[in-house]
Formats: C-alpha cells, sequence, structure tokens
C-alpha cells in the first residue's frame, strides 16, 4: 500500500501515534509537540507532494499549525544559513514553539495582507511586468530622430531619470480652488464663509486681522470685490498688524485712529499657504485630515496622469507611448504585443546576423592586438540595416516573456487588472493571486507553499481557476498547505488536516489528518457537516419590500449610466466575479450617493496622514437616487479595516467595554479606599500603568544580528499595570485577569451585568467568544474586525429604517460562523432595517431575500446589471457567472 493510499488518520494525539502505520520520513513531514498560540502539544503527519487543506473554525489553530509552526520553522533554519549581518536586514517570524519537525522543505508563505502601504507599488511591480515593459521600451522602442536611447530606469516613474519633474511621478497634483476653500459663497468671512481657514481662535485671529486691515468681513463673500477675495485667498505676503480681540469694525476703527495698545500683534496668512502650509509642517494627524479635505486633486498637466517626464513619452511601441500601455487591462495588453511576439519571420535569420556580427567584432579585436587592421564593415552593418533587426529580435523575445505572465495572470481571473494599477487599491485575494502568478512562473521544485484562504475574496468561477492554479504548482513537484474555509477546495484536496473542535482555549487539537473522505465519520468535527451537505443552508426569510431605493445614471469605475434597484427593509446580495464592479456600486455609489443625502461626511482621505498627497484623486461617483432616499435615515457602512493600528486597541476598548468594567473596578470599596477613579484603570493612563513597559505589557530585546525579541515585561510580567492597580479586585480577579479574559469566560463572570452581558452576548453570538477581551488590534483578521464593528453597532437599539453595507462580511469566516453572522444580520432586517452586501459565499446569496449579479464579466466587460431578482430567478438566468454556482444551493431548483 502507498503512502496516498493509507487509511485515514484517527484524531491525533500523543496517545494515538503510536497506533499509526509506518511511514517513509521523506514522503511526510512529522510534527511532534506543536505548542505554538492555543496549540495543545500536537503531534502530527502531513505529506509531501500534495495538496493539504488545514480546516476549522477561526480561531481553532489551523494557521498556528500552517503559519506560525511549519512555516516559521521551515523560515527560521533557512536563515541558519544567512549571514548574521544579514539576518537583521530582513523580516523574520519568531522560533515556534514545537518539539521536532521532520522532512519539512524550504517554505513560500503567501498571506493574506492588505496592499502595501505605498501608492508607488503597482501590479507591474508585484508581477515584474514593470521591469519588462521599460526593457521593451528602451530596446526595442521607436525613438525621435535624434533622441539618444534611453535606459530602462527612464522608463520608471519611481527613479528621479524618469519621473515626471511636475508631480514627481505620481501622475498626479494637488491644490486648493476657491470652491474648496470657500463651499459656500452666500456667508460672510464672520460667518466661517473661508471653510478652509482654521477653527476656534486662530480663525478668530485671521478674520480680526482682515478687520484691522479695513475689509469688510460681513458681506457675503460672493458680494465682494474679485481683487479682494483673491488676495484673501491666494496673497503670499503675511502683513503683521494690530489686533483689538473683541472690538467691531467701527471699534477697532477709532481704536487705529487713537493708536491705543492692542491686544497683540497678528500676522495674516492667505488661505492657500495656510492650507498647504499646514498639511507639509503639522505633525497632528488630525489636523493633516483637516486640511487635506480641502485640497482638491487632478490629472498633472504635464505629463496627463503617465508619470513619466517627456523623453520617455516620446518613445513609442505598437503605437503607443509607455504610459499608454500601462493604463491597459492585461488582456488588451496581450492584444497589442501579440504582433511583435508571433514576428517569427526572419527571427532566425537575424539572430545569425547579430552572432555574425558578435563574431567579426571579436575577430577585429584580435586583428588589432596582433597590430592589423581592423575591418569596417561590422559597424556599417550595425549602423544601418542591422538596427531594425536587432530591434525585432529584442521586441519578440521581451513580448514572448510578457506574454506568457499575462497568460498566467489571465487564468487566474486578473486579465481585468492594468500594469499601473496601484496594489493598496487591491483586495486581498487579488494581491496573494498576483504574488501565487509570480510563484507559477519561478519553476520552484520542492519547495511548501504555505496559503493563507486564498479563495477569499473570490467568485466560485475564479476559484476554478485557482484551483488550476495550485494543481499546476503540484505537478511542479511541491507541496502545498494551505488553510481555508472553502468546502469547495476542501473536497479536492489530497489531505484534510481538521483542527478544533471549537476556537480558542476549546480547540488547538488535530481532530482528524487523512484523505477528505475519512472526516465524515469524525463527530467532533465543526468541518463535516457541511463538507458532506449534512448542515441545510441557512433559510431565506423571502420578505416583501417596504419599498425601493432606486439609483439612476450611476457611473463609477467600470459603471457607466447603471439603473438598479434595491429592496428596502431586505436583505440583498451583491455577485458578480473579481473586477465586475460589485464594490464600485455598493461600497462606493451606494455609500456615497446615499451620504450625500444625508448630509454625512464622506471619508475621503487616508488614515495614513504620511500617504495623503501620495494618493490619487478619489474618483468621481455621478449619478443620483431617484426613489427612496426619504425612507432610510441613518447609514452605516462596516468594512473590514482594522479597529486600531496599535496594541493598545482592543477589542474591550473599540466596544466600549472596558469602560464599563474600569465603572466597575472604581466602585470597589477597595477602589474606594484608595480614592481610585475609573481612569485609573486604563493602560493608556501613567497613574495605573506599569511604568516601565509604559502599559504595553512587554519590552523589546535588540540581538543585533539577530531579530528583536519580544519578552514580557520584568516588572509586571505582561499585566501591564502597576502594583498598587493590580491590589484592586472585582470578584477575587484584578483587571488584568479581566483583560485576559475570553469573551466567552467574560460572559459568564459578568452575567448579572447587563451593561456587559448585552454586548459579550453579542460577540459571543457573532462567533468571537473566542476572542480575549485584551487582544490587541494588530492581532485580529479583517474579517474579525468587521464582526466586532458589526456587533458593536448591534448594541444600539434598533430603529429602523437604517440602511447597513457590509463588504464581503463571510471573509475568512468557517461556515459555522458564517451560519452565526446570517443569524444576526437577519435579525437586523427584522428590525425593520436594509441590509446590502457584496458576497461570493454562495450560502448566504441564497438565503437573501434579492440578488443582484453585475457583469458578466470583469473591467471593461463588466460593470453592467446582468439580474436582478429573488435567488430562485436569478438562478436560472442565463448569461450570468453565478446562475450555475446559486442553482447548487438551491436543490429544489436544480
Amino acid at each position: 500500500m502507498t503512502d496516498r493510499d493509507s487509511p485515514p488518520l484517527e484524531p491525533v494525539t500523543k496517545a494515538s501515534t503510536a497506533n499509526q502505520p509506518p511511514r517513509a520520513p521523506s514522503a511526510f513531514v512529522r510534527v511532534r509537540g506543536a505548542r505554538e498560540h492555543n496549540l495543545k502539544n500536537v503531534d502530527v503527519d502531513i505529506p509531501r507532494d500534495a495538496l493539504v487543506v488545514f480546516s476549522g473554525v477561526s480561531g481553532s489553530g489551523k494557521s498556528s499549525l500552517a503559519f506560525g509552526t511549519l512555516y516559521a520553522e521551515a523560515q527560521r533554519r533557512y536563515f541558519e544559513s544567512v549571514a548574521p549581518y544579514a539576518r537583521r536586514l530582513i523580516d523574520q517570524v519568531g522560533v515556534p514553539a514545537v518539539d521536532s519537525i521532520d522532512g519539512l522543505p524550504p517554505a513560500v508563505a503567501l498571506q493574506q495582507q492588505r496592499g502595501t502601504p505605498s501608492t508607488r507599488s503597482s501590479v507591474g511591480s508585484v508581477t515584474t511586468l514593470a521591469s519588462l515593459l521599460r526593457m521593451l521600451y528602451s530596446r526595442a522602442g521607436s525613438y525621435p530622430p535624434g533622441q539618444p536611447m534611453l535606459y530602462a530606469e527612464d522608463f520608471s516613474p519611481n527613479t528621479p531619470q524618469g519621473a515626471c519633474p511636475t508631480c514627481h511621478g505620481l501622475g498626479h497634483v494637488y491644490d486648493v480652488t476657491e470652491k474648496s476653500m470657500v463651499p459656500d459663497d452666500t456667508l460672510t468671512i464672520r460667518e466661517r464663509a473661508i471653510a478652509a481657514w482654521p477653527p476656534a481662535w486662530h480663525g478668530q485671529n485671521l478674520r480680526d486681522i482682515l478687520v484691522t486691515l479695513g475689509h469688510d468681513v460681513d458681506r457675503p463673500w460672493r458680494d465682494l470685490p474679485r481683487k479682494l477675495k483673491d488676495w484673501i485667498l491666494y496673497t503670499e505676503e503675511q502683513p503683521t498688524v494690530p489686533v483689538y480681540a473683541g472690538f467691531t469694525p467701527a471699534e477697532t476703527k477709532a481704536a487705529l485712529k487713537r493708536k491705543l495698545e492692542p491686544s497683540y500683534q497678528g500676522t495674516f496668512m492667505g488661505v492657500r499657504k495656510y492650507v498647504l502650509h499646514t498639511f507639509a509642517t503639522t505633525q497632528s494627524a488630525l489636523m493633516k485630515r483637516r486640511v487635506a479635505r480641502f485640497l482638491v486633486g487632478g490629472l498633472c498637466p504635464a505629463c496627463a496622469g503617465k508619470r513619466l517626464k517627456p523623453e520617455a513619452l516620446s518613445v513609442k511601441f505598437a503605437g503607443r507611448d509607455i504610459g499608454e500601455l500601462m493604463q491597459l487591462p492585461l488582456a488588451q495588453l496581450a492584444e497589442v504585443l501579440a504582433p511583435a511576439a508571433a514576428h517569427a519571420e526572419g527571427a532566425l535569420a537575424a539572430q545569425g546576423k547579430v552572432l555574425s556580427r558578435s563574431a567579426a567584432k571579436a575577430d577585429n579585436a584580435r586583428r588589432v592586438a596582433a597590430g592589423g587592421a581592423a575591418h569596417t564593415a561590422t559597424p556599417d552593418v550595425r549602423r544601418t540595416a542591422g538596427d531594425s533587426e536587432e530591434k525585432r529580435l529584442a521586441a519578440q523575445r521581451i513580448a514572448q516573456d510578457v506574454l506568457s505572465r499575462v497568460h498566467t495572470l489571465t487564468e487566474l481571473g486578473l486579465g481585468y487588472l492594468s500594469p499601473d494599477r496601484s496594489t493598496p487599491t487591491l483586495s486581498s485575494g487579488e494581491l496573494q493571486r498576483l504574488r501565487l502568478a509570480t510563484q507559477i512562473r519561478s519553476n520552484l521544485f520542492g519547495v511548501v507553499y504555505v496559503l493563507d484562504e486564498p479563495t477569499a475574496g473570490l467568485h466560485p468561477a475564479d476559484g476554478e481557476a485557482l484551483l488550476t492554479a495550485l494543481r499546476q504548482l503540484k505537478a511542479a513537484g511541491n507541496s502545498l498547505f494551505v488553510v481555508e474555509h472553502d468546502v469547495g477546495l476542501m473536497r479536492q484536496a489530497d489531505w484534510l488536516v481538521d483542527v478544533g473542535p471549537d476556537a480558542g482555549e476549546l480547540g488547538g487539537q488535530v481532530l482528524y489528518s487523512g484523505p477528505p473522505a475519512g472526516l465524515e465519520t469524525v463527530t467532533s468535527s465543526r468541518t463535516a457537516p457541511y463538507l458532506f451537505g449534512h448542515r441545510a443552508a441557512p433559510t431565506r426569510a423571502g420578505r416583501r419590500p417596504s419599498g425601493w431605493l432606486k439609483l439612476a445614471g450611476v457611473g463609477r469605475n467600470n459603471l457607466q449610466a447603471v439603473e438598479v434597484a434595491f429592496p428596502l427593509g431586505a436583505m440583498t446580495a451583491v455577485t458578480g466575479i473579481s473586477g465586475s464592479g460589485k464594490s464600485s456600486l455598493v461600497s462606493q455609489a451606494l455609500v456615497e450617493l446615499v451620504s450625500r443625502h444625508l448630509g454625512q461626511e464622506e471619508a475621503p482621505v487616508s488614515e495614513d496622514s504620511a500617504e495623503l498627497l501620495d494618493e490619487p484623486p478619489l474618483a468621481v461617483t455621478t449619478g443620483c437616487i431617484a426613489e427612496g432616499a426619504e425612507k432610510i435615515r441613518r447609514l452605516v457602512q462596516v468594512d473590514q479595516k482594522p479597529i486600531g493600528r496599535t496594541p493598545r486597541s482592543n477589542l474591550a476598548t473599540y466596544t466600549g467595554l472596558f469602560d464599563q468594567v474600569r465603572k466597575l473596578f472604581a466602585a470597589t470599596p477597595a477602589a474606594k479606599k484608595r480614592q481610585f477613579d475609573a481612569g485609573r484603570f486604563s493602560f493608556n493612563v501613567a497613574k495605573g500603568r506599569c511604568e516601565t513597559c509604559e502599559g504595553e505589557g512587554f519590552v523589546s530585546v535588540e540581538l543585533l544580528f539577530l531579530p528583536s525579541v519580544y519578552a514580557p515585561c520584568p516588572t509586571c510580567h505582561g499585566a501591564r499595570y502597576n502594583e498598587a492597580t493590580l491590589q484592586v479586585r472585582y470578584r477575587e480577579r484584578h483587571i488584568a485577569e479581566v483583560l485576559g479574559m475570553t469573551v466567552d469566560q467574560a460572559l459568564a463572570f459578568f452575567a448579572d451585568q447587563p451593561a456587559l452581558a448585552r454586548p459579550l452576548t453579542l460577540l459571543r453570538d457573532i462567533g468571537l467568544g473566542y476572542l480575549r477581551l485584551g487582544q490587541p488590534a494588530t492581532e485580529l483578521s479583517g474579517g474579525e474586525a468587521q464582526r466586532i464593528k458589526l456587533a458593536t453597532e448591534l448594541q444600539r437599539s434598533q430603529r429602523g429604517d437604517t440602511l447597513y453595507v457590509l463588504d464581503e462580511p463571510t471573509t475568512g469566516l468557517h461556515p459555522s460562523d458564517v451560519d452565526k453572522l446570517m443569524a444576526q444580520l437577519q435579525g437586523l432586517v427584522d428590525a425593520g432595517n436594509t441590509v446590502v452586501l457584496v458576497e461570493h459565499e454562495m450560502r448566504v446569496v441564497a438565503a437573501s431575500d434579492w440578488v443582484i449579479d453585475v457583469g458578466p464579466g470583469a473591467g471593461s466587460a463588466g460593470g453592467r446589471i446582468v439580474v436582478a431578482g429573488p435567488p430562485a430567478e436569478v438562478a436560472r438566468a442565463e448569461g450570468s457567472a453565478t446562475a450555475p454556482y446559486l442553482l447548487r444551493e438551491l436543490p429544489g431548483l436544480a
């Protein structure tokens, strides 16, 4: 019997290891005593040269085994061979808690992550297509007469020699306009017509200076002389004048005449100068974001958004400059380059001539070295006829390489992306597939690829293309270890490692390791009922809408004058393949149009203030709400952005739980005796926190040539608080012990406290019972962050008439957690609210009241409403990429 034919393994623990059939060590990766995070001394054997899926509920320990143990150990072993000085230049993971791992090959990790913070990173740079296209233009482009040849670096917007001097390679410029600085010209300056001026005292100071200068601040802005308005907005002058705070214009005029002592000397600054100066110099992220609202972005007038200097844009290939070529979708780029790649005619002859010239050149060198005269024919040929042949050969070679890479990307469903698409605008699934395509092209052999939910954000049709790519990597002699929730991929796996049974402390065990079919008999598995169809899909409510929210003429990205209607008082799932326009319709157009109607401020700028001006100007949503806007009183967008960017932000602080907990501690007799208020129990406040680690709970130990190690604080031992604070106890627990509780534990502990029991119950019911109250925001996945936001929103008393918008809320969720999430969303609708979600999970789509399918293709081939209606109607629609997959979830129709 071969290893592949071995019987399924029973639950793998130390007790059962001895009963396993013997296996060849070279065919399996043997893990012994894995204790990373919540893993409970796990022993497991995992086959190599196979597609292995790690399954289990969220928080069960799948990633701890696949990434925290297997990949971390593979990386550690590799770095043992790297020079110590070089190691500190590489971002290293820690040493895993495991006794031994045998038979582990080198590993490559493809984890879920958002695009890099820099907007200068693009699809072209991630896939190396940009480098090839720059070489193509350098070596085979058509240059204007008299222009010298440019190097590849001259075609890069990220180098000084290539970047457009006007926009510095960004492709866009920002400035202020009168409309952005003065949005309402019916107001007077005293009524704060100049919205871009600072609030509070500073703004009043500037208005008082204008009074001293004799300008009318009580006349509507639109009635002021043009010369005066231009001076106030754009002057570079900065006059310093006496200011009489609180004086009327008449009193100020009299005081100046009598030369009274002023309150102070004030210096004026024009509005434009104030905005630009503040943005460039302020250390306050809040102030930077405020003034950024008045900056209006547009295409760079010098390069028209192509980001390059004029000399680079003057070089053409196939009639296009490189900026135009980089803006084409990959599928269209392939069409443009196909003739050059297929131009085989004369290619071998050209190659022969080049080789002949090389031989002649070498012969010349020998003649000169021997004291003879060099032939002159070779230079003449190189300057004339041979030049076009060399270009043709270079173009063919480079174009063929580009087409080969593009083919891999289009096979993965990414043909709608353009090479200049910025990586921060990509979903985590798109970015992971880009990196996967690079690995397929690398032709590595004998490597373990560890992937983190590669189907996340993928339509089932795109999932099939992904599976084909994974099989290519396996066929090349590699092993694939995939952390995954998608049951379709599980069914296609060679081997399944099911971790659980539950999350957190209730997980961390390998319940099963073997071929997928064997999992059916493991009763403790939360995955088995969904994998083998024993768990029915959530029932669809089939509600009647209370009205319709109709959008007309919607334009955004690839959406072109779309007409669409969302039922009110119902749950709507918006579907379509990746890049079809779902998020453009829902998360952007719908949200922006409703925000405008409600007068809510749209968040147009990045939270990362350092990158604000690097970001391209936001796309503009066109269109309007044609009907139903009056029936929506509130808009809530629940996205997957982090709930905080530092470890100081956590589940308890974000949800408001911590405020109630601190009040309970402050109300104890021990706290009252010591005069401790609620602030004493915050690890962010100096009076209560440990001073050694300043409330972090850990300290960083620098090891020079090795990666830094984070160790528990030697003073508080990770508790975060000083000793005096920890002496105060509530029901025999101090504040650090409460933060260490999971949601499930805290719910039992605070069961008699309604202000805490309600939010804790919601967190448990939405599938987050395994998270610790003090779990840092930096340790949370996007899906966990989104569910925390949803639970926080569910705490509010439901008045109905609220529109909830969610973008792929099931990302990263086990099917059992999806059921919990759906129960909460259905409850929102039952309370009279409207839920609209972008979704790829067909079980969720089948349980919705209404489905809007966008497509039919991606990019320019999408952006239209293919079909809209109840799930059963959409499942029968022809021309819909979603229909056949939805039909499988509606067995009564099949």
